[in-house]
C-alpha cells in the first residue's frame, strides 16, 4: 500500500444513515487526508521514502512517522472494508471457517469485537486480525496501533476516535459500533485473508 488516499467503491454519501456524508466529509476527506499529507512531508528524504505504508507501520519507532503511517494503513482499511447498508452479505469461504473454529460463530465474533471497540479508554481501533500462526484474535490498538507490530494480518478493524463517530452519535461510541455490522463488506475482509 502505497501512501496516497485511497479510492472509495462508494459514495460520500454511500454508507448512511449508518455514517454521514458529513462524518465522510471530515473523518476521510480531512483527517485521513492530514495523515496522508503529514507522512509525506516526515519520510520526504528518508529511508521510508520508498517503503509501503505496511513497512513502515512495522519498522517505524513510535513517533511521528509511525503515528501517521498507522493512521494512514488503518483509515485505509477502515474506509475499504465498508459497502452501503444491506449489501456487506456474510463471511464464506475461509473466513467464515476460521470464524466458525475461533469464536464457535458470527455473532460471538461481533460481541468481542464490540466489546473491545466500546471498552478501549480513549482513542484507538479494536482489531481483528490473523496470528502468525493461523488463528483469528481480536486486540485493541490505542492511538496509531496496529496488529502488524505483532506480526499479524489486520483483517477487520472498528475506529473508535472520536471524530470516527461524534458528527452521527455524539457520545454513544456503542450505539454508531453496533450500527457498523450493517455496512461491513464481508468480501473485502475475506480478501484480506
Amino acid at each position: 500500500m502505497k501512501n496516497e488516499m485511497p479510492q472509495l467503491p462508494y459514495p460520500a454519501n454511500g454508507l448512511e444513515p449508518v455514517i454521514s456524508s458529513e462524518t465522510m466529509e471530515y473523518h476521510y476527506g480531512k483527517h485521513l487526508q492530514a495523515y496522508v499529507t503529514n507522512l509525506a512531508n516526515l519520510v520526504q528524504g528518508t529511508d521510508y521514502a520508498s517503503r509501503d505504508i505496511e513497512d513502515i507501520v512495522a519498522t517505524a519507532p513510535d513517533g511521528g512517522t509511525f503515528n501517521n503511517a498507522g493512521q494512514v494503513l488503518n483509515h485505509t482499511l477502515y474506509f475499504l472494508q465498508f459497502t452501503a447498508p444491506g449489501q456487506g452479505k456474510s463471511p464464506q469461504g475461509k473466513l467464515a471457517e476460521l470464524i466458525e473454529r475461533d469464536f464457535d460463530n458470527l455473532d460471538n465474533l461481533r460481541k468481542q469485537m464490540e466489546e473491545a471497540a466500546t471498552t478501549l479508554f480513549g482513542s484507538g481501533w479494536a482489531w481483528l486480525s490473523l496470528t502468525p500462526e493461523g488463528k483469528l484474535r481480536i486486540s485493541q490498538e490505542s492511538n496509531a496501533g496496529n496488529p502488524i507490530r505483532q506480526g499479524c494480518k489486520p483483517l477487520l478493524c472498528i475506529d473508535v476516535w472520536e471524530h470516527a463517530y461524534y458528527i452521527d452519535y455524539r457520545n454513544r461510541r456503542a450505539e454508531h459500533v453496533k450500527k457498523l455490522w450493517d455496512i461491513v463488506d464481508w468480501q473485502a475482509v475475506g480478501n484480506r485473508l
